[in-house]
């Protein structure tokens, strides 16, 4: 496979349980046997398998391997600086190996500054047929939650950063909503409690539907001490296309607003 693929788009035909592994200097694929291990990092063979960050010297020269035991093939950062895998998920040099699944997962090595270098791995499966053509199959529509008129309107009013797109986006305060909303819809006698009600409502009823986010918390461990549920719930329906920047057009004329109410 040449280097401009990705392993995201699917491998050829394998065995069941082979590795397939590539960065931007190299790639390479690994037999399902006991023992076997493939390491990666800014150095040379023979001390590693699969180059990665070879300019940057924030990477270990052993930065990573992976090691195939039990059937599965077991991960390990053993590099100074933490590796990134899918959702946030970090490895330090003192974390557990982890298994891999079947099919494709990125990892990032944190490098220089704000750098991070893509390991792109694939194990393959049992059903993995090679890269399939779906041009012409149906676009699979993303999953979206169901909102009524005012929690569309509070949740655009409480995320319209997320909406748009804003670096590390932050949530208005309840009460900056509650402003808004007083001007926008002063019938609706909006106040801090009804919003932080309304808001829990949606969180109770997206909960255990599915969403990507945690809505709820262990009321063992007592009541959160910042809006992280908010920023869950936010996120989600931003990222599933549940809120869409077009919403923002719900607040109507922000240039009129007061200037307490910005």
């Amino acid at each position: 496979m040449p280097l401009s693929a990705s392993l995201a788009r699917g491998v050829a035909p394998a065995t069941p349980g082979t590795l397939h592994a590539r960065t931007v200097t190299g790639e390479l694929s690994a037999p399902p046997r006991h023992g076997l291990t493939v390491r990666f990092g800014r150095g040379e063979k023979p001390d590693v398998d699969l180059g990665v960050g070879v300019d940057d010297l924030r990477v270990s020269r052993r930065h990573g391997e992976l090691t195939y035991l039990q059937g599965l093939w077991w991960l390990r950062n053993t590099g100074q600086q933490l590796v990134r895998l899918p959702r946030g998920r970090m490895m330090h040099l003192t974390t557990e190996p982890i298994p891999l699944t079947t099919g494709y997962t990125p990892l990032f090595v944190k490098g220089s500054g704000y750098r991070e270098h893509l390991v792109e791995l694939y194990v393959s499966g049992h059903d993995d047929q090679g890269p399939v053509s779906r041009r012409h199959a149906e676009t699979v529509r993303p999953e979206t939650w169901s909102l009524d008129d005012d929690e569309r309107l509070l949740l655009v009013i409480l995320g319209q950063r997320y909406l748009l797109y804003e670096e590390e986006p932050r949530p208005l305060t309840y009460r900056q909503a509650a402003e808004r909303l007083a001007y926008l819809r002063p019938e609706g006698k909006w106040n801090e409690r009804k919003i932080e009600f309304r808001v829990e409502a949606v969180r109770r009823r997206l909960h255990g539907t599915g969403f990507k986010y945690q809505l709820l918390h262990d009321k063992s461990e007592g009541r959160p001490v910042d809006n992280s549920l908010l920023q869950n719930l936010i996120k989600g329906l931003v990222e599933s296309t549940t809120l869409v920047p077009p919403d923002l057009e719900l607040m109507e004329d922000e240039a009129e607003w007061p200037d307490s109410a910005l």
